[in-house]
């Protein structure tokens, strides 16, 4: 199975047109991990900020999108989108794995950590920071994708991740060179 995990679009439909075509077009399923359309009011408006245009795009998507929702996403949101964004949290049972998806605005290191171990979690997904970032804890990954589009990385690599059989990788979108990569098993 291979599954694609982004967060943090906020609206750039250039970017998430490039991401689909280059790495998530023959993925089984994509984990967002919020702040799918709006660009924040704390962030520059992105020159292809789009979110209607996104937000056509999502709803044909050829590929099953299953979202948390993000501190940026609204109810105004779900009336455009026909994936659901409304809940905080999503759990997935993908080829036994226990996945546990937050935007992970409102929780604190320790926080995810005991929900973690709490929902008996192999992969535990946040957004938000716009940073990717990966480490096994405990035998549990905690994953952060960062930003394709509005990342604040110090080095500006805009960022996704995937699972591609039992490993997970965080990739640089503009080279495809794998920053990070764990094992799942």
């Amino acid at each position: 199975m291979k599954v694609g995990i982004i967060s943090d679009t906020h609206g750039c439909l250039e970017t998430w047109q490039k991401v689909f075509d280059q790495y998530f077009h023959d993925t089984d399923l994509i984990i967002h991990a919020g702040d799918v359309l709006y660009h924040g009011p704390r962030n520059a408006i992105p020159a292809e900020y789009n979110p209607k245009q996104l937000a056509e795009k999502l709803n044909n998507c050829p590929v099953p999108i299953v979202t948390a929702c993000g501190n940026c996403d609204t109810e105004v949101d779900g009336m455009v989108l026909t994936l659901p964004v409304q809940s905080p949290y999503t759990y997935l049972m993908l080829n036994g794995y226990r996945i546990v998806v937050t935007h992970g605005h409102n929780l604190s290191e320790e926080a995810k950590q005991d929900m973690a171990k709490r929902l008996k979690a192999d992969m535990f997904i946040t957004g938000h920071t716009h940073v990717a970032v990966m480490e096994k804890i405990d035998g549990i990954i905690y994953l952060n994708p960062g930003s394709p589009g509005m990342t604040k990385r110090p080095d500006g690599r805009g960022t996704v991740a995937w699972i591609n059989e039992n490993k997970v990788e965080i990739l640089d979108i503009a080279t495809g060179q794998i920053i990070v990569s764990e094992s799942l098993v």
